[in-house]
């Protein structure tokens, strides 16, 4: 559930984003066609089928029609109707209040929505009651190194000209804290693994466009809500230029996609021997010779 304590996104920005980017979604694209890409191909490793999933997000949603191996998808988002047109039924719900009862699902898949939560440890431990006993769980996410080079060229800006900064970019986890989050939501043998997908352009004005069209603009509670003025996008652009273009002029743009995977726990599954249970020590393993505690090693 969401915390009372701590609200990083702002749900209506996300909201209204979403409904903005719905008619020219599949202008801007890129990244989630590129992300379901990869999610099909890992689904692809995983020697089952699932007969009733659920995706979270409708940008490039991943249903039946995308993999031989899905019987059944329903999708889910915020808005009214789905980004990308989706085969029904299509649930409307925040990605932070699960309407699913727990154990009726045997997959759960997400392309590039869970990023902008705001209690991500609490959906994630939704989503593994919602699954049943060695269900999967398939997603991606924006990762940290994302958008690092917009970051720093509006940073450095702010505090040429404001003398501070404020949040422009969200704040997105990384690679270990994903990998501590499903531990701790219960996911059995979880995976982590991410890319940095990278993308160039004419100038950052370009990059801004295809942010507000993929519905990924600054949604972060605490941004500055006034206008920034035309001097500071261009003291930006200038920036952005001198220290991130490559040699033909085009700034370059970094995108770090996380995949992760876990499975709802089940007595099938592999588990990790227990401490002491070994019938060889790592010394012979290594062909070397075993000291015990107190002993003094001889060349």
């Amino acid at each position: 559930m969401v915390s009372n304590e701590i609200v990083v996104f702002d749900k209506k920005a996300i909201k209204r984003n979403r409904l903005r980017a719905t008619n020219n979604f599949n202008e801007h694209d890129f990244l989630h066609r590129w992300s379901k890409n990869h999610l099909l191909d890992r689904l692809s490793d995983v020697t089952r089928n699932f007969s009733n999933g659920l995706c979270i997000g409708s940008r490039c949603p991943i249903g039946a029609n995308d993999h031989d191996k899905i019987a059944h998808t329903s999708v889910m988002d915020i808005t009214p109707s789905s980004i990308t047109p989706c085969e029904p039924p299509y649930i409307i719900a925040d990605e932070e209040f699960l309407p699913i009862a727990p154990g009726s699902l045997d997959l759960v898949i997400s392309n590039l929505n869970l990023h902008n939560v705001n209690d991500l440890p609490g959906t994630l431990l939704q989503i593994r009651q919602a699954l049943q006993n060695d269900g999967l769980f398939l997603a991606s996410i924006l990762g940290g190194e994302t958008l690092h080079e917009l970051r720093s060229a509006m940073m450095q800006t702010e505090m040429d000209l404001y003398g501070g900064v404020s949040p422009r970019i969200a704040p997105f986890a990384d690679k270990p804290q994903m990998g501590d989050l499903l531990q701790r939501a219960g996911f059995a043998l979880p995976v982590v693994d991410s890319d940095i997908v990278t993308v160039t352009y004419d100038n950052i004005f370009k990059l801004m466009k295809d942010l507000r069209g993929m519905a990924e603009g600054n949604v972060v509670a605490e941004r500055r809500k006034t206008f920034d003025s035309k001097e500071f996008f261009m003291r930006v652009a200038e920036r952005y230029q001198h220290e991130f273009a490559e040699s033909d002029g085009r700034i370059v743009a970094s995108f770090e996609v996380i995949f992760l995977l876990g499975w709802a726990p089940d007595a099938s599954q592999q588990k990790p021997l227990p401490r002491g249970s070994a019938k060889h020590s790592l010394a012979e393993a290594l062909g070397s010779k075993e000291y015990k505690t107190g002993d003094k090693a001889t060349p």
